[in-house]
C-alpha cells in the first residue's frame, strides 16, 4: 500500500522531499522513541503500518497481532499529537466489524457485536484507532480521521504463503502448481463465504481524497461495493492464469466471516470517492506483476 500511496502523492504534485516513508528496518513503531522520530517535523501523518495476515496467520499469532497493532497505533497517534501534527489519518480494517453484521456493512454497525473469532484480536486492535481518534478530537481538538478499507490487492502485494491474504495466496498456489505440473490446488474452507476487494491504486486515491476533503470524527468505509464468493474468486484467478487443474476445498479449515461487503456511500458523499478499477483488470495486473517478479 505504501508504495502505491507514495506514487499517487507524487502524481498529485507533492514534492518528493516532503514525503517521509520510513521502513520497518528504519523505525519500529512499537518503540516510543521511533514514533517520535517518525512524526518529528511532519504536518500530516498517514498511519498504514500493520502486522497482518490471512486466517492461518491470525490463528497462529493472535497475541502478536493484538499487541503489535495496538501499540503501533496508540503510540504513533500520541506522538503525532504531542508533535503538533495538523492532520492524522488512520487506516483501520474491515476485520473490525461484527461477525454477523447485516450486509452491506454500514459504519453505524461497527459496535453491534464481536468480530469474527479468527481475526478478532487484529480487528479489535485496529478498531482502537477509531476510539483514540474520537477521544483525541474531543479532548484535544486533534484532527484525526479513520478509514475502514476492505481487503486490498494489486502489484507489490504480500505473496508470502504464511502471511498473505486470499488473492496473492491463490495466485501463488496456482503458479506453483503450474510450475510443478500439479493437477490440483487445495484451498481452505468451503468456498462459500464472500469477500469484497479494492484495488490498491484506488485505495491510494481514496486516502488522498479523504486527506484533502474529510475532517470528521465519523468512520468511513473504503471499498468497491461489490462482493464475490471465494469459490468464484478462485475459479476466476485460475481462468485468468489458464490453469486447467482442479480446485479442492478443505472444509475442515475455517471459512472466516460469512459475508463481507461494505456500504460505501459515505465515502462518495463526503469526499467523492468511488472505486474505478474493474476487478478482472486489477486481478490481471496483480497476476502479471507476480509472474514477472516472483524470483
Amino acid at each position: 500500500m505504501g508504495t502505491h500511496l507514495y506514487g499517487a502523492l507524487l502524481a498529485r504534485g507533492c514534492p518528493l522531499e516532503n514525503i517521509f516513508r520510513p521502513t520497518l528496518e528504519e523505525l519500529d513503531l512499537r518503540k516510543w522513541a521511533d514514533c517520535e522520530k517518525a512524526v518529528n517535523g511532519q504536518e500530516i501523518v498517514i498511519h498504514l503500518a500493520a502486522k497482518v495476515g490471512g486466517i492461518g496467520f491470525n490463528q497462529e499469532k493472535p497475541g502478536e497481532l493484538f499487541y503489535d497493532n495496538l501499540m503501533m497505533g496508540a503510540q504513533i497517534m500520541e506522538a503525532s499529537r504531542l508533535a503538533g501534527v495538523e492532520k492524522f489519518l488512520s487506516v483501520a480494517t474491515i476485520c473490525a466489524y461484527p461477525k454477523l453484521t447485516p450486509v452491506p456493512f454500514r459504519e453505524d454497525d461497527l459496535w453491534n457485536g464481536y468480530p469474527e473469532e479468527t481475526n478478532a484480536p487484529y480487528g479489535l486492535a485496529k478498531k482502537m484507532l477509531l476510539v483514540q481518534a474520537q477521544a483525541y478530537r474531543q479532548q484535544y481538538g486533534f484532527n484525526a480521521i479513520t478509514l475502514f478499507p476492505v481487503n486490498l490487492y494489486g502489484p507489490s502485494d504480500n505473496f508470502d504463503p504464511v502471511s498473505s491474504h486470499v488473492i496473492p495466496a491463490l495466485i501463488k498456489k496456482i503458479a506453483d502448481a503450474q510450475k510443478e505440473g500439479k493437477g490440483f490446488v487445495e484451498v481452505w474452507g468451503t468456498g462459500q463465504p464472500t469477500r469484497e476487494f479494492l484495488y490498491v491504486e484506488d485505495a491510494a486515491n481514496g486516502i488522498i481524497s479523504a486527506l484533502e476533503k474529510y475532517d470528521d470524527a465519523r468512520p468511513v468505509n473504503l471499498g468497491s461495493g461489490k462482493e464475490i464468493s471465494i469459490k468464484d474468486l478462485a475459479e476466476t484467478i485460475a481462468k485468468l492464469m489458464e490453469y486447467k487443474g482442479e480446485i479442492r476445498w478443505d472444509a475442515s479449515r475455517p471459512d472466516g466471516q460469512p459475508r463481507r461487503i461494505l456500504d460505501v456511500s459515505r465515502a462518495e458523499q463526503e469526499f467523492g470517492f468511488r472505486a474505478k478499477t474493474d476487478f478482472k483488470v486489477g486481478l490481471r495486473k496483480t497476476i502479471d506483476w507476480y509472474l514477472n517478479n516472483k524470483k
